[in-house]
């Protein structure tokens, strides 16, 4: 019985993956719809997410897909507004993300009703109002952020990364947005009629595309994950999320259980006590160090180190005291080019490609963030015999550095 239902499935999501190749190909999805109306009126959460996955497995540009991911909810909007969305307590990630979504929901209402008043009044109340609310929107972006890192990171590590591919690449169109709108305001005092058409120009397809993202997570991302990862990996993400933050909200207190409260400490904990027990010394190049010492020396340098080995699997990052990117014991394990927006995935992998080829054994970048200027710069790493044994990532925030002049030769009080 069980074999002939898995028969079923698979050949149910055959026919969806058909349907969806024939929209790509440029047929009327109301065509494609009316062909598939039953199969598509039956399709679930978790059969879209590994449809999409496979799409891309089979070659599928990831950027196609993103462009499409309207049109795919909208094929499948019927069935996914059908069926139930699971229940989770108060401090549950899944309840945290869906409480933020609600939130967000009511300042985007708050923008469009803003926007509208100031068409027949451009009055400076409801100017310094569009302001407030757009600036509460960009607080948004630790959701993001906690979804990049976090709830990406373990489906990727259950082999299921295509959610990551194309909703990381949504973010960013929306995070440009943000910026458009933002500095759209803060270019003027005081608004006319025109700069209200261009605000509502720029913001309608922002607020589409978060509605539909919240859609798209409500509907189709959490129910998938929700089945795909175990209790454990939720509380590793439990454990986690503090170092992101929360938007709008402070994190509910009913989950985890009592009973899994221990776990959720000794995954905060990170082992630590374990690691300053090994005093041993280990003969390095020029001296000799314990696993402790070594551990305080990277944590103490004034970059920040990510190693990822020869298959371009993460392996360490430092821990220093103010990281420049966040970085949570989540990326432990990932593949390093999904660490990244899709739009930096191909520089990622050139690198990759070139250190292998042994084209290049380094790559430098550098960028200006949040006032600060950040240089990048990746290193190949081989053995005595040349083997590429993987890549070192160091970041450095040089603003302090830039600034100097002349010279200190004594110490400052």
């Amino acid at each position: 019985m069980s074999e002939f239902i898995n028969n079923v499935s698979k050949a149910r999501k055959e026919k969806i993956k058909n349907a969806l190749k024939r929209v790509h190909d440029g047929e009327a999805y109301e065509s494609v719809k009316k062909d598939f109306a039953e199969v598509l009126s039956k399709a679930t959460a978790q059969e879209i997410s590994e449809i999409e996955q496979s799409l891309i497995a089979d070659g599928l540009p990831v950027e196609d897909i993103q462009y499409m991911c309207d049109v795919h909810v909208a094929m499948f909007r019927e069935s996914l507004d059908e069926q139930p969305t699971p229940d989770m307590l108060p401090g549950h990630p899944v309840y945290t993300f869906r409480t933020e979504n609600e939130l967000v929901t009511i300042i985007l209402n708050d923008i469009r009703n803003t926007i509208r008043q100031l068409v027949g009044n451009q009055s400076e109340e409801l100017f310094i109002k569009l302001k407030n609310h757009i600036g509460k929107l960009k607080e948004f972006e630790r959701h993001y952020e906690r979804k990049e890192n976090l709830l990406f990171s373990y489906l990727e590590k259950s082999d299921f990364s295509g959610p990551s591919s194309v909703m990381w690449g949504i973010h960013d169109d929306i995070r440009e947005g943000w910026k458009q709108l933002s500095s759209m305001l803060a270019e003027s005092n005081q608004l006319d009629f025109s700069d209200v058409q261009t605000i509502n120009q720029t913001f309608t397809p922002i607020e589409h595309m978060m509605r539909e993202m919240i859609y798209k997570e409500e509907r189709i991302l959490f129910p998938t994950a929700i089945e795909r990862l175990a209790e454990s990996e939720w509380l590793a993400m439990h454990a986690q999320e503090e170092d992101f933050g929360y938007s709008y909200i402070q994190r509910g207190t009913q989950w985890p259980p009592e009973s899994d409260k221990i776990k959720v400490k000794e995954i905060n904990n990170n082992n630590a006590e374990k690691k300053e027990i090994s005093m041993t010394s280990f003969p390095l190049q020029t001296g000799d160090l314990s696993i402790s010492q070594i551990n305080l020396m990277l944590t103490r340098l004034p970059v920040d180190i990510t190693y990822v080995d020869e298959n371009d699997t993460v392996l360490y990052f430092s821990e220093t005291p103010e990281r420049i990117f966040k970085r949570t014991a989540a990326i432990i394990g990932r593949k390093v080019q999904n660490c990244h927006p899709p739009q930096s995935m191909d520089k990622v992998q050139q690198i990759l490609d070139d250190f292998r080829s042994e084209k290049r054994d380094k790559a430098e970048f550098w960028i200006q963030m949040e006032g600060m200027f950040i240089h990048i710069e990746y290193f190949a790493l081989r053995d005595g015999d040349g083997n590429y044994k993987g890549a070192l990532e160091v970041s450095q925030e040089l603003t302090h550095l830039r600034e100097l002049k002349g010279e200190r030769r004594l110490l400052d009080d």
